[in-house]
């Protein structure tokens, strides 16, 4: 199983916001949409790096005009993506070593989709869930 078979399911719809943009805009566009995590590209829709909850709260602990700042002021830039075609198990490696829960898809360099840890857990249970099923009509049905 790949991230394509992932993005098929959920659809490749990526909410993004522009480094210029304040992080009250950010914290709206979050509640908005029922998401933890936004890509920041930049005028020509390239990513340029993410802004997370993770980031925001991590931020109004150190400092309370956070909502003030801009984007590019508390995004990390160092973004990590993947492709379509890479493999879910090592997606989910990646994901957990690294401590990131939100990796951007791209393809051809093109921004194609999101995926969070939580699509990777719930893709990989899925699998095992066929897996069980399959073995459970072979035990049965011999």
């Amino acid at each position: 199983m790949n991230i394509a078979s992932i993005l098929a399911t959920k659809g490749g719809q990526v909410m993004t916001i522009r480094p210029e943009q304040t992080v009250r805009e950010a914290v709206a566009s979050l509640v908005k949409h029922n998401i933890g995590a936004l890509i920041v590209v930049n005028d020509v829709d390239k990513p340029i790096g993410i802004i997370t909850e993770r980031h925001i709260v991590r931020e109004v602990a150190r400092n309370e005009q956070i909502f003030t700042q801009t984007i590019r002021e508390v995004m990390t830039q160092d973004l990590l993506t993947g492709t379509p075609q890479d493999d879910l198990m090592s997606v989910a490696h990646v994901m957990t070593e690294r401590r990131i829960r939100h990796l951007p898809v791209m393809d051809k360099g093109k921004l194609i989709g999101i995926v969070s840890i939580g699509d990777v857990v719930k893709a990989q249970r899925d699998t095992y869930r066929g897996e069980v099923e399959t073995l459970q009509t072979q035990i049965l049905g011999s």
